[in-house]
């Protein structure tokens, strides 16, 4: 059963997609403690049939396997989403700058032109379709001048095999960069309660331009989710287990936000994490929330968030007991 959801444009670009989306980096399952692939491709599915169009998704994520899951799950639905995926994080090659090692084996960003071109070939074959709707620079290659590699997007986009132009983890410097080729759709960054500083630094940018933002980390890795109590232990290579921001007198704060959170979602007839995304989605120059989801019930449950329209004095109830509750958050 399809419902009536809340579409927004990504950028000037003309492609309309649903103000939620489901980012899929944990379906790579690396960092998230392994994946579940018939779980994934059911939360996939049951995105789609409750509305979200927007599904975001990435290489590096477990190295092509979240785009191998990705193109499995929308076979013969390729035309009710809208595709979003990367390009940056390469294994391929030695050239940009060494970022991390992944199962021992170095990965750089890259944003070389040829690089590029490259990768595109490799997401629409994991992908399983012709083309790509938004396609994101996923970290920045201080090596490459950010020209060149507009440049080769530029050229994928004349050729039918993207349709949009993004950029993640940018600096302010990069942003103006980016913004000086005039073909920047969108940027995608972090954004939550617990990190909201890109609301001075490339907020005002990105309104004058009318560049899209999409927030990712929306629930702060589920932080923010209203489902992690101060016992919960991480198993594996979840990054949470290292991860000061999830010790557990972070999560005790937490706790005390969603108690303060509690009577706006009860006003809804919400779950404390559909209010978090709800307020996410009403920030000034938030365009889209990507949210994570690792089965359909959590699929679901993100969906509905954006039927929820929050009152002017609900988003300052809830941003109120966030500094309140989060300005000491420790990391």
């Amino acid at each position: 059963m399809s419902h009536e959801v809340l579409l927004r444009e990504i950028g000037s670009s003309g492609i309309r997609a649903s103000a939620v989306g489901l980012g899929t980096w944990a379906i790579g399952g690396w960092m998230w403690g392994g994946t579940d692939e018939a779980k994934s491709i059911a939360a996939i599915q049951a995105s789609i049939d409750e509305g979200i169009s927007l599904i975001d998704t990435a290489p590096a994520y477990g190295k092509g396997l979240s785009e191998e899951i990705v193109g499995k799950a929308i076979a013969g639905r390729r035309d009710k989403v809208v595709l979003s995926t990367k390009c940056g994080l390469v294994w391929h090659t030695r050239k940009g700058n060494h970022f991390f090692d992944y199962d021992g084996e170095p990965v750089h960003r890259y944003l070389g032109a040829e690089s590029i071109i490259h990768e595109v070939e490799q997401s629409l074959r994991r992908l399983g379709t012709d083309h790509i709707d938004h396609y994101i620079t996923h970290w920045q290659d201080p090596t490459t001048p950010i020209e060149e590699t507009v440049a080769a997007l530029e050229t994928l986009k004349q050729q039918g095999k993207i349709r949009s132009i993004g950029a993640s983890n940018v600096s302010p410097e990069d942003l103006s960069a980016y913004l000086a080729t005039g073909k920047l759709d969108a940027i995608q960054e972090e954004f939550n309660m617990v990190k909201r500083d890109i609301e001075n630094t490339l907020f005002p940018a990105c309104l004058q331009n009318r560049v899209s933002v999409l927030s990712y980390s929306s629930l702060a890795l589920g932080l923010l989710s209203g489902k992690m109590g101060p016992d919960r232990e991480f198993e594996g290579d979840d990054q949470r287990k290292e991860n000061p921001r999830f010790s557990a007198e972070n999560r005790r704060k937490v706790a005390r936000l969603m108690e303060a959170i509690g009577p706006v979602a009860e006003a809804h007839g919400a779950t404390l994490a559909q209010t978090v995304i709800a307020w996410t989605l009403q920030q000034p120059g938030i365009t889209f929330a990507l949210c994570g989801a690792r089965n359909a019930d959590q699929a679901r449950e993100n969906a509905g968030a954006a039927r929820i329209v929050l009152s002017p004095e609900q988003i300052q109830t809830i941003s109120e007991a966030a500094t309140r509750h989060l300005r000491q958050l420790d990391a």
